[in-house]
């Protein structure tokens, strides 16, 4: 558990530094320069991402349950993935109608994707890592949008062909990673094949 409470301390702490300390940010981005803060980001960033794949490939290894969650609770984090996939793809789509109103999809969509991991899955590790991801997605969201009312940030008006290409996106996307990623690269196939 140790590899995987270091690696979302290292992943989320990174990405929460903006969230936490802007000032201390925009200061060491000034004094370091912009491409080295960005590598010294990614850096960390990619030791945190591996810890936590590794830690938590560890703790599925030995698993520790907390709670039993009930079999309907896979059909609706399979609805849930598919709104966190849409919402992801909105987030690279320009001028579609999702972005337009949730400004900030791609955290909304890990919000939802924490979310379905946590109630479809009852062990320790799962419980750390969804819920780290869960907190840390409230949280960004939160600053986020408070960034975007001080700084009277507008977003244009959505668009039906780009909101319809983001939907598409992402519900294929969804349909490739839950029928057949999801079990190749991490060890469970959601729909039992």
């Amino acid at each position: 558990m140790i590899p995987l409470i270091l690696g979302l301390v290292l992943f989320l702490g990174m990405h929460s530094v903006r969230i936490f300390a802007d000032d201390w940010r925009t200061r060491q981005r000034a004094k370091l320069g912009e491409g080295a803060w960005k590598g010294l980001y990614s850096v960390v960033s990619v030791v945190g991402f591996v810890l936590i794949v590794w830690g938590y490939s560890l703790a599925r290894a030995q698993p520790i349950p907390i709670w039993e969650p009930p079999i309907w609770t896979r059909h609706v984090a399979a609805l849930l993935t598919l709104l966190a996939f849409v919402l992801l793809a909105a987030a690279y789509v320009p001028r579609n109608a999702i972005k337009a109103k949730v400004h900030h999809p791609m955290v909304a969509g890990v919000k939802v994707w924490a979310l379905a991991h946590l109630l479809a899955n009852g062990t320790l590790a799962d419980i750390v890592l969804f819920g780290a991801f869960l907190v840390w997605a409230v949280l960004a969201f939160k600053s986020m949008r408070q960034r975007d009312r001080a700084e009277g940030k507008t977003y244009l008006p959505g668009q039906g062909g780009a909101t319809a290409i983001a939907v598409v996106v992402g519900a294929a996307a969804w349909a490739v990673f839950a029928f057949w990623l999801h079990a190749w690269w991490i060890g469970v196939a959601p729909f039992g094949r």
